[in-house]
């Protein structure tokens, strides 16, 4: 037999637990018809799923440990408006999964607006496209944080309208990953800036194409460890900036660099310039080994050494 304060005991236990994680789902006929609605309900640990159709909307995600993810990025869309004058979906939440969604055409006032605008600690972004936004991601300061993206496509986004904006552009997190992705035509910005204590780039492809404006491939302006590795790259004719491909240090170094590798990618240089592969302006050895260049570049200015 339970004694009433016992009773009292056991009904706080059972509010102090956490509530069962939901789906909450968005769409003409669905619990939510816009994912604005669906931030405005979701709770820690609920998964949010936006079924197909054009979303004129913009989200803030508050919540931590929360999926929100469409069925196909092709046929789930974000775009046009932007939520704080910062994004069309802004994540100050932390442990957070976006999947499978396009997010296009985000623009504010002061040249910044993103598709995401990563505020919290720990993002996870996969099968998600960028398309023709002022920045695709900009992360704000979480030096123990880490922003992961896969499988992933970045077409036509930056701009240097006032102050620069990029394809992806993190300021200081822990790490910085982005495998098996595509970045074309970025504009005028770099494909990647990345100020992360390690920044690793795997298995993607970068390049400019006939019409792409970006001046870096690759931006690491602060030093920090940097592995670029089985990557597909091209420097285009219309390129902003003909003195490098990738970049390092070139803002002043700030911060531990243990390594710089440079490995199995493939880099073209379709200009009619001549070009640097990697610009290393840390005082660590950058370590190049078994990359293809073709076209005018030369593997390296800075210190390190060129293997085959």
């Amino acid at each position: 037999m339970l004694f009433p304060s016992r009773l009292v005991g056991l009904a706080v236990l059972l509010l102090a637990l956490p509530a069962g994680a939901r789906t909450l789902e968005v769409g003409p006929g669905k619990q939510y018809a816009q994912p604005s609605q669906a931030a405005a309900a979701a709770q820690d640990g609920d998964r949010v799923v936006i079924a197909p159709g054009q979303y004129f909307d913009c989200a803030v995600w508050r919540q931590n440990n929360l999926t929100v993810e469409g069925v196909s990025a092709k046929d789930t869309v974000i775009t046009d408006k932007s939520c704080q004058g910062k994004a069309l979906f802004v994540i100050p939440g932390s442990n957070v999964t976006v999947r499978n969604l396009t997010l296009t055409r985000a623009r504010v006032p002061d040249g910044n607006g993103a598709g995401i605008r990563a505020e919290g600690r720990n993002l996870l972004v996969e099968k998600v496209r960028f398309i023709d936004n002022q920045n695709g991601i900009l992360a704000a300061d979480q030096p123990q944080g880490e922003i992961i993206v896969r499988d992933s496509e970045f077409l036509r986004n930056g701009t240097c309208e006032q102050a620069c904006a990029h394809g992806i552009y993190v300021n200081r997190l822990a790490l910085l990953r982005i495998e098996r992705s595509a970045f074309r035509e970025t504009r005028r910005g770099h494909h990647v800036k990345s100020r992360a204590y390690r920044t690793e780039i795997v298995d993607c492809d970068i390049g400019d194409g006939p019409t792409g404006t970006a001046s870096y491939l690759v931006d690491v302006p602060n030093g920090g460890a940097v592995l670029i590795q089985n990557n597909r790259l091209e420097k285009g004719p219309n390129a902003e900036n003909h003195s490098a491909a990738i970049s390092i240090g070139a803002e002043g170094v700030d911060r531990p660099t243990p390594e710089i590798r440079v490995q199995g990618n493939q880099f073209n240089a379709d200009g009619a310039y001549s070009t640097v592969f990697v610009v290393n302006l840390t005082a660590t050895p950058a370590m190049l080994r078994d990359n293809q260049l073709r076209g005018q570049v030369k593997p390296l200015r800075g210190d390190g050494e060129v293997m085959r």
